[in-house]
């Protein structure tokens, strides 16, 4: 199955991780955005940003990452407009803080997922294998 991550700059290292734990079980990224550093003219923000694009289009699923910037969260949009499973994680319940969360986060295409990294990664390896034995039953 293919997936992609969506996140800030601000947790790289924790998106780098999560996509390397998926490869390592068989996932295939669509594409790993942290690659792009030093970004200097529009012409290369519009080349990323269909390159995203493309991306979250591609994969079976999608793993967004909180604190997510606004670019996590069009990117968010474009999975739900596609119908794509999507992993919503948090290190805490923050998404389930009225005062705080999105409405889009309690769609229920949206699996919220909360604890340490190692879990959600569990987890999304657990829900597609069920997944992939379901439609191979079907």
């Amino acid at each position: 199955m293919k997936f992609y991550i969506a996140s800030s700059f601000k947790n790289i290292e924790k998106v780098r991780y999560v996509s390397k734990k998926l490869k390592d079980k068989g996932f295939i990224h669509t594409y790993d955005w942290t690659v792009n550093e030093n970004v200097t003219t529009f012409e290369e923000l519009k080349a990323i940003g269909q390159k995203e694009k493309n991306a979250v289009i591609k994969a079976d699923f999608v793993v967004v990452l909180l604190p997510a910037g606004k670019g996590s969260h069009i990117e968010l949009g474009i999975a739900i407009g596609n119908g794509k499973k999507i992993y919503l994680y948090s290190p805490n319940n923050e998404v389930d803080n009225i005062e705080t969360t999105s409405t889009f986060y309690h769609l229920p295409e949206i699996e919220k997922c909360f604890g340490t990294i190692d879990k959600l990664v569990d987890i999304i390896d657990l829900k597609s294998k069920s997944l992939l034995s379901n439609r191979c039953l079907s």
